[in-house]
């Protein structure tokens, strides 16, 4: 029994020792190092994204005033034509015999007016030399008033016979101006877009689809859409009374081409919809853009991108950050030990998030390799430059 307590003595004081020199070793143990940035105050721009359309800034559907078979097509897809430019022929020939036949009828009509005119003068005459006969009672006032009546008929005969020549000179350019209408020319000068009608194809004005489309894209319009929400913020934080005074001040938006390369040249908000689009639920913007180098044309698609400045905000890098369950935390360091800390985030801007809350400027937060840190962790802070830290931060896609 005593050889018992004896055993149960030693084996207690072994296990104190072993605890004892595990603690000195812990205690032994160097902190580990973690990046540590300084809470910052800077200018930061966001972007809001927007879906875009691009057109011309005038587009011409170019459509046939008459029927008729194409005869030729003078242009070709994407050419760039000038305002008058032939570019389709329809077949005229009935045409061609229906402007002969209304120029033949001019002419007859002409050839009756001549007739009328010269008897209108030979009745006249005749009424002018009978005239002062019955005035000195040398002959009957009858054949006087006979020669009147022949006049007043010739006189009707002639107004009949330009009215006659009117409708057929109407007549006459009816046909000429179908036929000029065969000639079918560019309304605007701009691109020509698709050609669906190719030689021989019947076409009219009733066609649902146009011969062509001519595009003026020397400027472009770019159409996005905001919904009611984005729509009032639009309104909140844009600078004027009006709407019109609010677009005027509104700062020049960019667009984010197919390929994700950013056009060059930036836009104008110019107007927008007064009122909400009651099926889709948003307020449609259109921005004017140049395109002097005509690398964008009518029926591309981008991105629209309005800038938000945010001046003086306090940033973080977005690596320092902890999402969970709807929290942000970061790990702000008192005197070398890391305290998990509640933050409001605004936005997250290149690699950076914009904090309202739980931070002020100067205060020292784990930059990165957060994933292994606890709360009240013993680090070595190594001070790094938030811009230089941010920058070396690839994208992932």
């Amino acid at each position: 029994m005593i050889h018992s307590h004896r055993f149960f003595l030693l084996a207690i004081l072994f296990l104190f020792a072993s605890c004892k020199q595990e603690n000195h070793q812990a205690a032994a143990r160097p902190a580990r190092s973690y990046p540590v940035v300084a809470v910052t105050s800077k200018t930061v721009v966001s972007y809001d994204n927007y879906p875009a359309t691009i057109q011309g800034k005038i587009n011409n559907d170019v459509r046939a005033k008459i029927q008729g078979y194409v005869q030729k097509v003078h242009v070709d897809e994407g050419q760039v034509v000038q305002k008058g430019q032939l570019l389709f022929s329809l077949e005229t020939a009935t045409l061609n015999q229906s402007a002969a036949a209304g120029q033949s009828a001019v002419q007859a009509a002409d050839a009756n007016i001549a007739a009328a005119q010269s008897a209108v003068e030979i009745a006249r005459v005749e009424v002018d030399k009978l005239r002062p006969l019955v005035e000195k009672d040398i002959i009957s006032p009858i054949q006087l008033r006979t020669a009147e009546a022949n006049l007043q008929q010739a006189q009707s005969q002639l107004t009949q016979a330009k009215a006659v020549r009117q409708q057929a000179q109407a007549n006459y350019q009816s046909v000429q101006a179908n036929i000029n209408y065969s000639r079918i020319i560019a309304p605007i000068s701009g691109t020509v877009g698709n050609l669906p009608f190719k030689e021989g194809s019947l076409v009219g004005p009733s066609d649902p689809m146009p011969l062509t489309t001519i595009s003026d894209t020397r400027e472009l319009y770019a159409y996005f859409s905001m919904n009611e929400s984005q729509y009032l913020d639009f309104l909140e934080q844009t600078e004027g009374k009006t709407l019109t005074e609010k677009i005027r001040h509104f700062p020049k938006v960019e667009l984010v081409m197919a390929n994700s390369q950013l056009y060059p040249p930036k836009g104008i908000i110019e107007t927008v919809t007064g009122q909400i689009d009651p099926q889709t639920g948003t307020i449609q913007f259109r921005v004017l853009f140049p395109n002097t180098d005509g690398l964008l044309s009518n029926g591309n698609t981008g991105t629209i991108r309005i800038p938000k400045t945010y001046e003086n905000a306090l940033v973080v890098p977005e690596s320092a950050t902890i999402d969970q369950q709807g929290q942000v935390t970061v790990f702000k360091i008192v005197q070398d030990t890391v305290y998990t800390t509640v933050i409001q985030i605004e936005d997250r801007v290149n690699n950076l998030a914009i904090v309202t809350q739980g931070l002020k400027a100067g205060d020292r937060v784990v930059a990165q390799g957060t994933g292994s840190l606890q709360n009240k962790t013993l680090i070595k802070p190594d001070l790094v430059n938030l811009d230089s830290l941010v920058q070396s931060i690839k994208p992932v896609f």
